[in-house]
């Protein structure tokens, strides 16, 4: 018998004699000691092995009183042991025999599941996709988990936005501009019986935070369609195709909604110039802006779908995108003016609780430049921090607290070196009090010894002009800027002036070489020079390496800045010479309360009879 062949049972309890498959009696267990013993004393007659031969049931004969006694009894072997007991047992001649496994119905049925799962899986996974695929398969957004060429689930859809022209100001022309867009999505008869077709794309062009999204949702709201808001990132992967398809996707929905307003939020992420930059041109979004033209192209006439994109970089994107039938209008979303600001705050502060000493006219004008999204932060955190104190109104401290840690930072700790106070108390009080001398030069806010962020001391000024600034205006500013080491230098000497004035000196420098370069203030004349508005590589334009215009044009633009710059520190200088008991005066009165307002600052100067009046520092620089 060829014992490697052999297969043996996975069960071993209890054995019938006869049929040594069966399970009936129970037999004795012996050692595999005792097993050995009886076989080197000729007992043992036959062994059948069980369990891949870990098992086996012995048969020993043996003669008690002249009878003979047969007993049937199970051993447990070692793997170890296995070829010397065959081995032993073939030399005695002893009957071996193997019974195959018997196989539990149960786990057949087991293998077979288990076998057959595997092929089902790849099945429906390949029917899932292919189902998907399927044109007018109904997609929620459940199922569109694993696929990468559809829109993502944070694709939003609003039936209402709740937003109306009501809700966003400061930029009146430009609700003008889209009444008739709302008009037409409400009742565009009117306009085909004459022929006249609805603009497809209106591009929406302005600074962060000047309300570009809030006018597209009021578009929506006040002509009450469907609003699909998305970004342009959201089109763009790894993968070449996917945002193609997303964009297919994307005006499959917008139709099915007619009439709508898709609003694709920062485009120039999709839009930008086609064949610039490093790297091939044939990528994924190129293809991405391919698709996206070629939709809008396939727009029927007045078919109720408006596309509205924003962007604050327009000069980026591509031409076709840009040409009539397409994004036929472009409407410039500025940052608000005063009478601006003014009609957003009260949009901002209509449900908080307000003193009745805040001033809203004021809070406009000392926040020249602020977007709407700055002003709502303002007025936010200007709320919490009145809770923070305790109050249970918003008052003008908590509203200028909050103007100066958004514009300068955080307050710092208090300076206790007394040398570094009085060195910054002088520097501070040459900018005010240049500032209060000079005409045309914005008015005195607030002078403090506070520290916030990296400036160690601060004098703020309330802009007198909003928009167009004048000559005299930006000379003004840079003689207020240099005030401060013009201070120093008075009081202390060239030995002991400070690194202070650095963040003045960057100032008004540039805007010494904007006068020359972009606005044409200067002897070179009214031009602005090519390096002026100079592109790069990754905005779609050409990058140029070197300057175009001569090295004698260039010294010509230094000599001019410098000219500019050493004849107002020269002004800044004589202001300080002539008003040094001024000077000496705010910065005692600063020094003890390290917070002068402009008023305080005002009655502390005008005690002085010398003190001279502002028309008499007009216009006194002349570049030539």
């Amino acid at each position: 018998m060829n014992f490697d062949s052999l297969l043996i049972t996975d069960t071993f309890n209890n054995y019938d004699l006869n049929n040594p498959n069966g399970i009936t009696n129970k037999i004795s267990i012996i050692e595999y000691t005792d097993l050995l013993k009886e076989l080197e004393n000729g007992n043992v007659k036959s062994i059948d092995f069980y369990n891949n031969s870990k098992n086996a049931v012995v048969e020993t004969t043996s003669s008690l009183n002249g009878n003979i006694i047969t007993k049937k009894q199970s051993v447990e072997i070692a793997n170890k042991n296995l070829s010397s007991l065959i081995s032993k047992l073939k030399a005695e001649n002893v009957d071996i025999n193997a019974y195959p496994t018997k196989t539990s119905s149960i786990k057949t049925i087991s293998d077979i599941i288990q076998s057959i799962i595997p092929p089902l899986a790849i099945v429906a996974l390949v029917f899932y996709f292919w189902r998907a695929r399927r044109p007018g398969t109904t997609r929620s957004p459940q199922n569109q988990i694993f696929n990468l060429r559809k829109l993502k689930a944070d694709f939003k859809t609003e039936d209402q936005t709740g937003v109306t022209f009501d809700d966003v100001a400061g930029i009146d022309e430009v609700k003008n501009e889209f009444e008739e867009i709302v008009a037409f999505l409400k009742n565009p008869a009117q306009y085909t019986k004459v022929g006249a077709k609805i603009p497809k794309g209106i591009l929406l062009v302005g600074p962060p935070g000047t309300g570009k999204t809030l006018l597209a949702k009021a578009i929506a709201g006040q002509a009450d369609v469907p609003f699909l808001n998305t970004s342009g990132s959201e089109f763009v992967e790894m993968f070449v195709g996917v945002g193609a398809a997303r964009v297919r996707d994307l005006f499959e929905r917008a139709k099915q909604n007619s009439p709508c307003i898709i609003f694709i939020d920062e485009i120039d992420s999709i839009g930008r110039k086609r064949g610039v930059g490093v790297g091939p041109g044939n990528d994924e979004r190129e293809q991405t802006l391919n698709q996206l033209l070629t939709e809008m192209d396939g727009f029927e006439k007045n078919q109720g779908v408006i596309i509205i994109g924003a962007t604050n970089r327009a000069d980026v994107l591509d031409d076709a995108l840009l040409r009539p039938g397409r994004f036929t209008r472009q409407v410039s979303v500025n940052l608000p003016d005063k009478t601006g600001r003014e009609e957003i705050l009260k949009i901002y502060l209509k449900n908080k609780k307000l003193s009745l000493d805040l001033s809203i006219t004021q809070i406009a004008q000392r926040t020249v430049g602020f977007s709407g999204a700055d002003l709502a932060n303002l007025i936010n955190e200007a709320a919490i921090l009145a809770v923070r104190n305790g109050k249970k109104l918003i008052t003008p401290t908590e509203v200028n607290t909050s103007l100066e840690r958004i514009i300068a930072g955080i307050e710092g700790p208090p300076i206790n070196d007394n040398k570094n106070k009085r060195l910054i108390a002088y520097h501070e009080a040459g900018h005010a009090i240049v500032g209060s001398l000079l005409e045309n030069h914005d008015y005195v806010e607030n002078v403090t010894l506070i520290p916030r962020g990296q400036a160690r001391g601060l004098t703020w000024f309330t802009p007198n002009v909003d928009n167009l600034i004048g000559r005299e205006q930006i000379i003004a500013r840079i003689i207020g800027a240099l005030g401060g080491r013009a201070a120093e230098q008075i009081v202390f000497g060239d030995a002991e002036i400070t690194t202070g004035a650095s963040g003045d000196f960057v100032q008004s420098t540039d805007m010494a070489r904007q006068m020359v370069l972009k606005f044409g203030m200067s002897s070179l004349g009214p031009k602005i020079l090519p390096n002026a508005n100079r592109g790069s590589l990754f905005m779609g334009r050409g990058v140029r390496m070197i300057d175009d215009y001569s090295t004698n044009l260039g010294i010509k633009l230094d000599i001019q800045t410098k000219r500019i710059i050493n004849l107002c520190y020269s002004e800044a200088i004589s202001i300080m010479s002539l008003n040094r008991l001024s000077l000496d005066l705010v910065v005692k009165k600063l020094i003890g309360t390290e917070f002068l307002t402009g008023i305080e600052f005002e009655k502390t100067i005008s005690n002085l009879s010398r003190f001279p009046a502002k028309s008499e520092y007009t216009s006194k620089i002349q570049i030539k």
